[in-house]
């Protein structure tokens, strides 16, 4: 018996032995099974509205007189079409809105804010008209929050000057570009008053004073213009405040809040988990979304006013390819819990922390400094090429779209946490009940659309030279897609991690 037990190990260990030799003799392909996807374009589908490319923040009001502001923004209106951009600060001093004469009497000047928002309708966007901050000399007392252009965050002196102060605004908003443009536009009462952008106590209650005068004052210039809040960080307040307006009457055209990737769960529901970073928007999302059902103003639009994976300066995270997948993912998440989200922000040109020091410093925006592309940028130029009408997939790292013309456009991801990367992840789809018969192929990852390997190489220069920048501008192109043939209605492909790709099938 022993002898027979011994023979049986050593058999098992010669056949174990062969196994890896014949493994390792394998193509690397061989040795793992694809992920397969079936893509069916006779799969249930529903509308699928573009609402995350639909808005973008932006710095502050000034900086939108800057040409590298403009030219961002044109930039990123060609990959994208977006139709509105918010930013905070229209009433700030540096805009000149508000002075009082000799005698202490209001005196208004809205030269910048046609400017301001001449040069944003000129390029084919509107404003989201963020009503904030307060002007110093109308403010109640000088309390100036923290951001380097120290916005006034205080609570007016005189409610009927506020009153007054807006009901000129609007009527000269509506003077210069007609009743039926300001119409389209959105009115926000103020940004964050959940957070020190709000120096009124208690500030909830405060807050309600002010967005009461505030809308009823846009309301009494004309009854179409559309009035929201509370603007909120974290997504709070919203059941508080759509219980308020209801109950006095108070008019509400849209639900307004905010949520980034890294809040804390604690802020914003209240518990100890762990929420991921790429689970977090979308959560919060639909709490807000269950919220406004459960009201009594069910039909509200929900306008999330700011989302990205950070609200901090984190290069491995805003600057990287790590945007790829955490954007397509929540575009899959959010999908028929929003009407608008807008990304902050489109651009670099921003100064709340200051003056940017280096290009790459993990800013917000999608382009960089002199309008370099990051890959966040990438992808959203790629995800706009999603259809508008969204099939079911057996997947929850791909979305399949149909474009108006009835091609099937797919997208589909690596997942990687920031500052990581996995194993490349290699993919099969099997397309259904289309006539295709080759597909066209863009990707985002380490070696497309991305910056950092030639930043790298220069010796990360904080202010690269005007052929550093050509250079690093042609690096980050990937606006020509691969072709590949489908074989069997079929595609494999191997996605980095992170990555991300697009297909469109011909």
């Amino acid at each position: 018996m022993t002898k027979f037990l011994k023979c049986q190990r050593f058999l098992f260990a010669v056949g174990v032995l062969l196994g890896l030799v014949y493994s390792a003799a394998l193509p690397i392909h061989a040795q793992s099974s694809p992920d397969v996807i079936v893509a069916d374009a006779a799969a249930p589908s529903h509308p699928f509205p573009h609402f995350w490319e639909k808005m973008f923040g932006s710095g502050r009001a000034i900086l939108s007189l800057r040409e590298s502001y403009r030219q961002d923004l044109r930039a990123v209106k060609q990959i994208t079409d977006f139709d509105y951009v918010r930013f905070h600060a229209i009433f700030h001093d540096e805009v000149g809105v508000y002075e009082e004469d000799s005698q202490g009497r209001p005196v208004y000047n809205f030269s910048y804010v046609d400017q301001i928002y001449d040069g944003l309708l000129a390029n084919g966007v509107k404003p989201f008209v963020e009503l904030s901050f307060m002007p110093n000399k109308l403010a109640a007392a000088p309390v100036f929050q923290a951001f380097w252009y120290k916005p006034d965050v205080s609570p007016p002196k005189d409610w009927g000057r506020w009153d007054d102060l807006i009901t000129a605004f609007v009527r000269h908003l509506i003077d210069r570009y007609g009743l039926d443009e300001v119409a389209t536009w959105y009115f926000e009462v103020w940004n964050e008053p959940n957070l020190d952008f709000w120096a009124g106590q208690p500030r909830q209650a405060t807050y309600w004073e002010l967005y009461d005068h505030t809308a009823l004052a846009v309301k009494k210039v004309d009854r179409r213009l559309r009035i929201g809040g509370p603007a909120t960080a974290q997504a709070a307040w919203v059941d508080a405040f759509i219980q308020h307006c209801v109950q006095q009457k108070i008019p509400i055209d849209f639900v307004s809040t905010h949520v980034y990737g890294n809040d804390r769960a604690q802020d914003v529901f209240g518990t100890d988990e762990d929420i991921p970073r790429d689970r977090m928007v979308c959560r919060a999302v639909s709490k807000v979304h269950e919220q406004i059902h459960n009201s009594s103003a069910p039909s509200l639009p929900l306008i999330w006013s700011e989302f990205s994976a950070s609200y901090k300066n984190e290069p491995e995270v805003t600057d990287s390819v790590y945007m790829g997948p955490w954007l397509a993912d929540t575009v899959r998440q959010c999908d028929g819990l929003v009407d608008i989200m807008s990304y902050w922000t489109f651009s670099d040109v921003f100064e709340e922390q200051g003056v940017v020091k280096t290009p790459f410093y993990g800013g917000f925006g999608l382009l960089a400094e002199d309008g370099i592309s990051k890959p966040a940028y990438h992808a959203f130029a790629l995800l706009h090429k999603l259809g508008n009408q969204r099939l079911t997939l057996n997947s929850d790292s791909a979305l399949l779209t149909r474009s108006q013309d009835g091609s099937l456009v797919m997208a589909l991801w690596n997942y990687a946490s920031p500052g990581q990367s996995g194993p490349s992840k290699r993919v099969t789809v099997r397309f259904q009940h289309t006539q295709a018969t080759s597909a066209s192929v863009w990707r985002l990852d380490a070696e497309h659309g991305d910056f950092h390997r030639t930043y790298a190489k220069m010796g990360s220069p904080a202010y690269p030279t005007q052929a550093q920048l050509k250079q690093l501008r042609q690096t980050t192109e990937i606006s020509t897609p691969e072709t590949r043939v489908l074989k069997n209605e079929q595609l494999t492909l191997e996605v980095p991690s992170p990555g991300l790709v697009l297909i469109e099938l011909r």
